[in-house]
């Protein structure tokens, strides 16, 4: 039986050693718009079960360093890799600076996603309000240049959310990935942080 294109990415990243297909959802942004480079500092925020985490730590190579953070355990073991096990909606900027060492990051991703429940509207808001939170984090440990990606639910607060994005961190683009299901509304904002800090 022939594998359903959904399919072939949770196959693949089996076979590739990546604990969820949505590695190649990272991975596909970064070939297009080149996200990620060695000797970097990457925020991982929503990390768990650790394919984005995992990625980028084989894109910053062995002077980089990633920094997944998730109330779900990652387990990666990999001297370039720290874990912060807690809620993003508790945790502050300055808790993550004093833990990591790292006053601003080249990249802050969120692949945080809300359990869905059926309802659409209510969905789409869980996903408004953690991608508006990934935002503040952006907002505080984003340096100029850095790279924002984050997911979130298309719907009536989306268009909101984007002129947030342009306004605090810089000029969007709008990426679906080849490998989001076809049935999901699932949509990533991508923004390159102004020169000038607040």
């Amino acid at each position: 039986m022939a594998y359903k294109p959904r399919d072939y990415y949770a196959k693949r990243a089996k076979e590739e050693k990546y604990p969820a297909r949505s590695v190649y959802k990272l991975k596909e942004a970064d070939q297009k718009y080149r996200l990620l480079k060695p000797g970097q500092a990457v925020l991982d925020l929503g990390a768990a079960p650790g394919s984005w985490s995992k990625y980028a730590l084989e894109r910053v190579g062995k002077k980089g360093l990633v920094v997944g953070i998730d109330i779900n355990p990652v387990k990666i073991s990999h001297p370039r890799f720290l874990f912060l096990p807690g809620d993003i909606f508790e945790l502050e900027p300055e808790e993550i600076r004093q833990k990591t060492g790292v006053e601003f990051f080249d990249a802050v991703l969120s692949d945080m996603a809300p359990k869905t429940t059926g309802d659409r509207s209510g969905d789409h808001f869980r996903s408004v309000a953690l991608a508006e939170r990934a935002l503040f984090f952006a907002r505080k440990l984003l340096k100029p240049g850095g790279i924002f990606l984050v997911k979130v639910f298309e719907g009536e607060a989306f268009p909101r959310f984007v002129e947030e994005v342009k306004k605090d961190i810089g000029p969007v683009k709008r990426f679906r990935p080849k490998s989001t299901r076809a049935s999901s509304r699932e949509i990533f904002v991508l923004a390159r942080r102004k020169a000038q800090k607040e």
